[in-house]
């Protein structure tokens, strides 16, 4: 075999290593974007232990088909960018973030669709999925919720013991 064919196959497998190890994995339209842009871009996916990664789409179909995926045909066209997350939502919500704090992003930075938690999830999924608040946020929520009865009730047995004295 070829050494072009034998370098294609490890990236196919390392492709397949990096979807089966991720939760989440979004397709990005990355049309435009400048060097500084995508560096900006890449250190907030750090941040978030993410990996914002460029493959060619035909590899990337490649490991698709190896792990009997479908689904993605129609989005593995044109300028793609793959960002792997270990959660179901971090790349999602820092795309929208970075649109969102830099407008000029809105038509270099597209999503497509992701593949999350072993599903096709298409571009206005993957709004929604922006749309909802992190694992730790949705947390400190609840603690919150679960909070709030308690201390209602020590405010008021408080205020009970006051008026009595």
């Amino acid at each position: 075999m070829s050494a072009n064919l034998e370098a294609k196959k490890a990236v196919v497998e390392e492709i397949k290593e990096k979807i089966g190890a991720s939760k989440s994995v979004v397709l990005v339209n990355y049309d435009r974007l400048t060097v500084a842009e995508v560096t900006a871009l890449r250190n907030k996916f750090r941040d978030a232990n993410c990996e914002y990664k460029v493959y060619k789409n035909t590899l990337v179909r490649k490991s698709f088909e190896e792990l009997g995926v479908s689904g993605f045909e129609a989005d593995l066209n044109g300028t793609t960018a793959f960002v792997f997350c270990p959660d179901e939502t971090s790349g999602c919500s820092i795309i929208a973030k970075a649109v969102k704090e830099s407008p000029a992003l809105e038509s270099k930075l597209v999503p497509k669709s992701a593949y999350v938690s072993g599903a096709y999830v298409d571009a206005a999924g993957v709004k929604k999925l922006a749309a909802i608040p992190s694992r730790e946020v949705l947390l400190a929520r609840m603690v919150g919720c679960l909070q709030a009865p308690i201390a209602n009730l020590a405010y008021v047995l408080k205020a009970i013991a006051d008026k009595q004295n």
